[in-house]
């Protein structure tokens, strides 16, 4: 990648004026980084110019593709944040100070499970980088993208770290964001240097499976392309090959071999609309026998990271059992890139909604997690101390979607309890909250939440919080308003016991003078 490519990749999506200023920032950062080498030997300056091009392979607004070329300039030169400031703009040096500050915390988050100060120390610095604008992430994604890509000119011991920490945090944050295109990228090359030998040995074995089911796949496409076509349905029919890493999980989870693993290969039908969906899930279930356990419905109700498709396995006269995806373009994009559709070029204005002053009605349901972290990133800059297994519940846990008896979403971590969503509603609300009715049924305190539960909280007046609810809830959201509320009645009920001693004493003193009297 050199300027001019990206130059030319970029005019398509930006506004001349945009252009230009890519042009300043590459000539800038060159300056910048003039001298300086990869591991490779290569100019430095390709790495920068290689993140940039993948945000705007992403669709990404031209702020966050300046920020991706000027990205290293402040922690590997000279360069200081106010120059960064004048020349590009506030907007841009906020997220390289952003990056930057990822790039410091890279360090301590190996091991997520360590309470090691400096782990507790690098994560905060993660977690206010990412609460206060959640662009960063996103071009930290792509800068790890190419240094993964890049990864066989390090040593060993430096290409287990970098793997590591990129299956551990960085894959999980592309998945939060719905990218998952690129989760899928960092996993299999992270596990390919994780573990070489099994990642080869699975790839063998997918390879002499692919060949024959490449070729009746190519027969089921055509039926169902055919049948489509007599029921008027617009559609796009493409393949899908499972990762040698969501494999290794597959298999690693349950006790089965290669042979059983249905969706090595699935077809993905791409149509124009939500009743398109449902047409075509009609049609597959017309033509061949479904399996009736593997029809999932993730349109009515998404996966927590907002992904949305029909999924069925059927199977065909010849024996075959196929899976099918079925999606709307719209729903494709988001599974291909998630939150960064979000940004795209066409739509910049929308991209200050997902910025720390913004309100979080402003994001997808499934994107509320990140309000929780600027949430986060407000108590940590403010003091407050949070334990670290706080923050890995909240910022690498599974998601679970649950409602309101209104119909309102809410995304939560996964496990938590009836009271986090309590205090997830309102302060007051977890206050007062006196028991709780799921799905229609009473529900203990200590019992989690599943996807797609219905709670209703039951509330009274009279109710108080009271220091074992602390184990009670899993969220660093509902702990810390928890806390806050004991704290103010401990100041109120030792207020009491002080003037309740103070009376005592009174009244011993009045029972004295009247002994002394007698």
């Amino acid at each position: 990648m050199n300027e001019q490519k990206l130059i030319d990749y970029a005019k398509p999506c930006y506004d001349d004026e945009q252009v230009l200023e890519l042009g300043h920032a590459i000539d800038f950062a060159t300056e910048a980084h003039l001298g300086q080498k990869r591991k490779s030997g290569e100019p430095y300056i390709i790495h920068p110019l290689n993140v940039a091009h993948i945000l705007i392979d992403w669709g990404m607004d031209i702020d966050t593709v300046l920020a991706g070329v000027l990205h290293d300039t402040v922690e590997d030169t000279d360069t200081s944040l106010d120059t960064i400031e004048s020349l590009f703009g506030r907007n841009v040096a906020f997220l390289v100070d952003g990056v930057t500050k990822i790039s410091k915390a890279r360090a301590g988050m190996r091991d997520l499970d360590s309470y090691l100060p400096q782990t507790k120390d690098n994560l905060s610095k993660l977690l206010i980088a990412v609460g206060q604008d959640v662009r960063v992430i996103i071009i930290k994604l792509a800068d790890r993208l190419h240094n993964l890509s890049t990864l066989e000119h390090m040593s060993p011991d430096k290409q287990k770290k970098i793997a590591r920490e990129s299956l551990d945090v960085f894959a999980p944050m592309a998945d939060r964001l719905g990218m998952g295109r690129v989760r899928m990228q960092i996993e299999e090359i992270a596990f390919s240097y994780l573990n070489e030998k099994e990642f080869k040995r699975l790839q063998n074995e997918m390879k002499k499976r692919l060949g024959k089911s490449t070729r009746k796949l190519g027969v089921v496409r055509q039926e169902v392309e055919a049948e489509l076509g007599k029921q008027h349905i617009k559609s796009e029919i493409n393949g899908r090959v499972k990762s040698i890493y969501s494999l290794h999980k597959k298999l690693s989870k349950v006790d089965t071999s290669l042979d059983d693993i249905y969706d090595l290969m699935a077809l993905r039908v791409i149509v124009d609309s939500k009743e398109d969906c449902y047409r075509v899930l009609g049609v597959l279930h017309s033509l061949y026998q479904p399996m009736l356990t593997r029809i999932k419905d993730y349109i009515a109700v998404p996966k927590p990271n907002g992904y949305q498709s029909l999924h069925t396995t059927v199977i065909t006269p010849s024996k075959q059992i196929v899976e099918f995806q079925i999606r709307t373009y719209d729903m494709h994009e988001y599974a291909e890139r998630g939150l960064a559709a979000s940004f795209h070029y066409h739509e910049q204005k929308s991209s200050k909604d997902y910025s720390k002053n913004k309100k979080s009605s402003k994001l997808p349901t499934q994107m509320q997690w990140i309000v929780q972290l600027q949430e986060i990133a407000s108590n940590l800059r403010d003091g407050v101390d949070i334990p670290l297994n706080q923050l890995n519940i909240d910022l690498f846990g599974s998601r679970i979607f649950v409602y309101s008896p209104k119909g309102d979403i809410y995304s939560l971590p996964e496990g938590a309890l009836p009271l986090d969503f309590a205090y997830m509603i309102h302060t007051d609300i977890g206050k007062r909250a006196y028991s709780f009715r799921v799905n229609g049924n009473i529900r203990a305190f200590d019992k989690p939440l599943e996807n797609g539960d219905i709670v209703e909280v039951i509330t009274r007046k009279t109710s108080q919080p009271k220091p074992s609810w602390l184990e009670l809830v899993t969220t660093t959201q509902a702990r810390s308003k928890l806390r806050s509320q004991l704290k103010k009645m401990g100041l109120a009920e030792g207020m009491a016991r002080g003037a309740a001693i103070i009376k005592e004493k009174a009244l011993r003193g009045k029972g004295s003078a009247s002994s002394s009297k007698k």
